[in-house]
Formats: C-alpha cells, sequence, structure tokens
C-alpha cells in the first residue's frame, strides 16, 4: 500500500531511514528534522508499507510550480522490487496535482538511486563540490537532477519479468 501519510507515521519512517542510509556519507535525516519540515506548508510525506511496516517512504515539497524530492529511502530487504518507483513515481504525480511543473532533487555522486533517476527521466543540471561530509571528514559532491513533471508517468520501466 502506498500514499501520503504525516507525522504519525514517524516511527516507521525512521525505522526505514536507519537502515536505508550508509552512515558514512552524512544523508540521513534525524526525527526532529523529519518532524519539523512536516509542518510546513507545501511539504508531504509518502510511505509504502505492507502488513508487517514501512518498505520506504519520500519525503518531498513544493514552491509555486516547482517541486524538490528532499529524500527517498527504501529498507535494504526490500530493494530491487520496484518500492523506489513506485515511491517516486507517487511523488512527481503529486507535485504535478500540486502545480509543479518541474522536480529537482539532490544526490550524492556515486549514488545507487542514480540509476532509478536516470530511468525516471532525471538529467544532472548542477554539481554541489564538496557538498556532503561524511563521517571521516570525507565530502562528496551532490549532483543536481531535474525533470518535468509533464509525464507523471515517466519512462516504462521493466518489472524484472520482462514485463513493462
Amino acid at each position: 500500500m502506498i500514499g501520503e501519510v504525516g507525522p504519525e507515521a514517524i516511527d516507521g519512517i525512521m525505522e526505514v531511514m536507519e537502515q536505508a542510509f550508509d552512515g558514512g556519507f552524512g544523508e540521513a535525516w534525524n526525527r526532529g528534522q523529519c518532524l519539523g519540515i512536516l509542518g510546513l506548508p507545501g511539504v508531504w510525506m509518502t510511505l509504502e508499507r505492507d502488513d508487517d511496516g514501512a518498505r520506504g517512504f519520500a519525503l518531498a515539497r513544493v514552491t509555486l510550480d516547482e517541486a524538490e524530492l528532499l529524500l527517498i529511502a527504501v529498507k535494504p530487504a526490500f530493494r530491487g522490487q520496484g518500492v523506489g518507483a513506485r515511491l517516486l513515481d507517487e511523488v512527481i504525480r503529486s507535485a504535478a496535482r500540486r502545480g509543479a511543473s518541474r522536480i529537482h532533487l539532490e544526490v550524492r555522486d556515486g549514488n545507487d538511486a542514480l540509476r532509478l533517476y536516470s530511468s525516471s527521466g532525471f538529467q544532472q543540471v548542477g554539481r554541489r563540490r564538496g557538498y556532503y561530509t561524511g563521517s571521516h571528514g570525507q565530502t562528496y559532491d551532490a549532483l543536481t537532477l531535474m525533470r518535468s513533471t509533464n509525464d507523471p508517468g515517466g519512462p516504462k520501466r521493466d518489472n524484472g519479468q520482462g514485463c513493462v
């Protein structure tokens, strides 16, 4: 099941956050950051869950005609099963419904999620040198990616069984 959630889902969100992000890169948010941004105008959280709990989530915001994907995370046990793609597609559709004509995000250069973003029609439009600081002081560039929301379904993806 996938849908928008509010602060009541924070425990599931934090469980995903703790499992999904490698602490060495400094990309995860804490509980306070998540709860704090959820109260701001134009911010929404999308969660995919099953009977056993949260599988993944996405946090996004819209301002005027532009949306930003702030975070997206999938528990390692559910990676490669389309959870990230479904979350991303839902965020793009929701951004379009909210009036955004484009959506952008920033991602650490070398992050495995770049494949997902590329297959969803995102293109690199910028680079922030040394944006992320790792646990041992090393820095990593952030890539700025963008795509239109006019085709919310994005490119068709193979579902792993030869079907799209």
